[in-house]
């Protein structure tokens, strides 16, 4: 970067009667180049690169990350992992997200403690079990291990449950996915980071991108930063949350609303909950972590916000269902609590894919479940970086699906109404 100068030299250098400016400021060090600017320093972010870098040879990138790696919503979720979604294209897409699970550890030869606990999800009613009973058998079609529990076996399975029968909402059964489960947030961060600081990716902290530079053709050629400017012809947006602030730079607008999404953590407990349990008419989730806490997620917010917070009712409303699902939990106290700023679609399915700019590829619109698409969702965008095209996996998810109605309306698939 430019060498700086006080006003004083600058007023001295003037006043001496010399004609020009100090060498530097006549020949400016020319801008830093590389051949694919990441911004977000998350998972996803941290995930395209390592790809771009392993997969397709591309080493010259830089991960730009306005605060530090892995301190956004990779840092504020609730770290579960799943598969069990109805449509045919989320099915595939995130089952190949839990199979990169799976073997991550090893790949990248770094503990994400990833733990296939199992995720039971309770039915309170018979309508609830019908549409349950759809979602297993559309996982049977897509190839997706779902499976119908009865009240019993649910008893047998997590017996710390309300299964009171004169209970405000009765358990009457429920869903099981076996090879859900949990993983360490920061883990999968810094695997990711190490692994692609190893194979000489960039990663760049404290750098905020305030703009997008474009050419007279309308394509990017580079961003300013707070650290000054950078050039680049690609630019891979993974900033889940803040997306329309980079598509407003870009001179575009994205069908998206940004919401606060709330998580809690209890003090630490002895082992009482040895799987992921959740009830989607109260609406609440919850798993315990190594440490002992109680690692609990609800709804989103009601309204609009970057408030990195959350607000009161719902905080309220979420841990009131969590002692009515878990009575035995309500003396338990809350050690810390916060909110990750997530972007929903319109059909609430991600948006990754191209953008109308050229040279700008969006990764985005994951609402409640960008953190189980991580390593899948680096995979797909880095392929898409790297060949213009988008991956296979991730066709469904064009931004041009809103233009011509070809939506794919996951809404029901979170579990919890995101």
């Amino acid at each position: 970067m430019t060498r700086g100068y006080s006003a004083f030299a600058l007023l001295r250098h003037a006043l001496s009667g010399h004609e020009h400016w100090p060498q530097a400021w006549r020949s400016p060090e020319p801008k830093p180049s590389y051949d694919v600017i990441i911004i977000g320093g998350g998972g996803h972010g941290l995930a395209t690169a390592y790809n771009l870098a392993r997969k397709h040879g591309i080493r010259n990138v830089a991960v730009l990350e306005k605060g530090w790696i892995g301190g956004g919503n990779t840092g504020r979720n609730t770290t579960i992992v799943r598969s069990d979604y109805y449509y045919p294209e989320s099915a595939a897409f995130f089952d190949r997200s839990v199979k990169l699970y799976e073997g991550l550890a090893r790949e990248l030869n770094f503990n994400i403690m990833f733990s296939q606990r199992g995720m039971l999800t309770v039915a309170h009613s018979r309508s609830e079990r019908d549409m349950q009973r759809r979602l297993v058998n559309a996982g049977a079609l897509n190839g997706v291990d779902l499976e119908m529990v009865t009240l019993d076996e649910a008893r047998a399975l997590c017996p710390i449950l309300n299964y009171a029968p004169d209970a405000r909402f009765p358990i009457i059964g429920g869903m099981l996915q076996r090879r859900a489960g949990t993983v360490r947030h920061d883990a999968v961060v810094w695997g990711y980071a190490r692994a692609a600081d190893q194979l000489g990716v960039d990663i760049i902290q404290n750098c905020a991108v305030t703009g997008i530079e474009r050419d007279a053709n309308g394509a990017v050629i580079g961003v300013e930063t707070t650290r000054g400017a950078i050039a680049t012809r690609k630019i891979g947006a993974a900033i889940a949350g803040h997306s329309t602030m980079i598509a407003d730079m870009a001179g575009f607008r994205l069908p998206l609303r940004s919401y606060g999404l709330q998580a809690y953590v209890s003090e630490p407990l002895k082992p009482a909950l040895d799987m992921v349990v959740a009830s989607n008419t109260l609406g609440v989730y919850l798993s315990q972590s190594d440490k002992g806490g109680l690692v609990i997620g609800g709804h989103a917010d009601a309204y609009a916000s970057y408030a990195q917070r959350g607000n009161l009712p719902v905080m309220e409303a979420v841990l009131s269902a969590l002692v009515e699902f878990i009575p035995s939990f309500g003396r338990v106290r809350l050690l810390r609590q916060w909110a990750g700023i997530v972007d929903y679609a319109h059909d609430s399915s991600p948006v990754i894919g191209l953008s109308p700019v050229p040279g700008l590829y969006l990764n985005c619109g994951w609402g409640g479940g960008g953190f189980k698409a991580i390593p899948a969702g680096g995979e797909c965008f880095a392929h898409t970086i790297a060949t213009g095209a988008p991956h296979k996996l991730i066709e469904a998810f064009s931004l041009g699906r809103f233009r011509d109605l070809r939506l794919v309306d996951e809404a029901a698939a979170a579990g919890i109404e995101h």
